[in-house]
């Protein structure tokens, strides 16, 4: 909210995918990148080409938020993208924004046929379909949640919803662009990616039914009229077990102008800027003050420090001893222990014992 996000209005796209989809993007991480690049590259020329009449040069941007899980705790991979509702142009000195109409019913449903045509064809390029079967238990679990639904309780009959505009569906894949946030609702905006970024299990909607068993109140109803769902503890841990994400997969990502790296992020969030600046120079400044430090303690002073005795203090006579010499060479060594009437061999080793508890066995 306050590094990366300028203040213009936003636009979420959320992309699902069907049963057989889903089971690919689980098995495979990289492919579920891909995927996401490939999705956004498919929204940013919507944008290029919806831009207004003799712009050029307009880029964008998108903070994308990767979730496994469903409201119902199944597992579901799919994608939350928050794009601004217009592009970037480039100036001297700057960077200005052009807004742009709403997209149209036809164009987001035009979209969701290029992006199922897209993905479906780099799955198969990749062999990934048709999708093997799990191979370990946590896939067998995740496959489970993938096919099958909870039981619920507690029926609450209700109309199906009505289809909302600029929301489509095609032979699984189902695309959502009809959350739009005004450039001045910071609120709506962090409450949007608050959302975007929670877990999968909220802990005020658990309870316990009489039975003993686990009641969870989903968030809304399902189209049968479903509010809650039922199951045991250790259901619910299998449940919970398939819907961790994959190890060392980053859920949040930054794309176009809102990358580390993009160039006119700095023109974007001055402050963003600013703040890295003041960071790589404080990060100089402390190095030079590391080489302006004092050496490491010496040997001698880490000896007396741990042992309590001082190395430079004669033995004889109490004086104090100095290093005139370091001798590294063997034989000026070996020569001046053996002047000095001192073992110029080294001691021989003890041969190895076992524990002392064995000795009497």
């Amino acid at each position: 909210m306050e590094r990366v996000l300028p203040h213009v209005p936003y636009r979420q796209w959320t992309l699902s995918f069907p049963h057989r989809v889903r089971w690919v993007l689980l098995k495979n991480v990289g492919l579920l990148s891909d995927v996401l690049t490939l999705f956004l590259r498919a929204v940013f020329a919507l944008q290029r080409r919806r831009r207004r009449q003799g712009l050029h040069g307009g880029q964008t941007g998108a903070v994308s938020f990767i979730q496994f899980f469903g409201s119902t705790l199944q597992v579901t991979p799919h994608f939350h993208s928050l794009v601004p509702d217009g592009v970037f142009v480039p100036e001297e000195g700057g960077v200005r924004f052009e807004p742009l109409p709403p997209p149209t019913q036809g164009e987001v449903e035009q979209l969701l046929k290029v992006v199922r045509h897209r993905v479906l064809r780099l799955l198969e390029k990749r062999g990934a379909l048709p999708a093997q079967g799990p191979e370990d238990a946590l896939q067998a679990y995740q496959a489970h949640s993938l096919q099958q639904r909870l039981r619920w309780t507690e029926v609450d009959v209700r109309h199906h919803p009505r289809k909302q505009p600029r929301c489509t569906f095609l032979e699984g894949f189902s695309l959502h662009a009809n959350t739009h946030l005004h450039a001045n609702d910071r609120q709506g905006l962090e409450r949007l990616c608050r959302y975007g970024a929670r877990g999968a299990l909220a802990l005020e909607r658990l309870s316990r039914a009489e039975d003993g068993r686990i009641t969870y109140r989903m968030k809304r109803p399902l189209p049968d009229g479903t509010t809650h769902l039922l199951f045991t503890g250790l259901k619910l841990l299998r449940r919970l077990a398939s819907l961790v994400p994959p190890p060392r997969a980053n859920l949040t990502r930054f794309h176009g102008v809102f990358a580390p790296g993009a160039k006119l992020r700095p023109f974007l969030v001055p402050q963003a800027g600013a703040e890295e600046a003041s960071a790589r120079l404080e990060v100089a400044a402390r190095k030079e003050r590391m080489k302006e430090r004092t050496p490491r303690v010496d040997w001698a002073e880490l000896l007396k420090r741990t042992f309590d005795f001082d190395v430079f203090v004669c033995v004889r006579c109490g004086g104090r001893q100095r290093v005139l010499a370091y001798l590294t060479a063997p034989n000026a060594v070996r020569a001046i222990l053996e002047h000095l009437a001192l073992p110029s061999q080294p001691a021989k080793r003890a041969p190895t014992q076992g524990p002392p508890q064995l000795a009497c066995c």
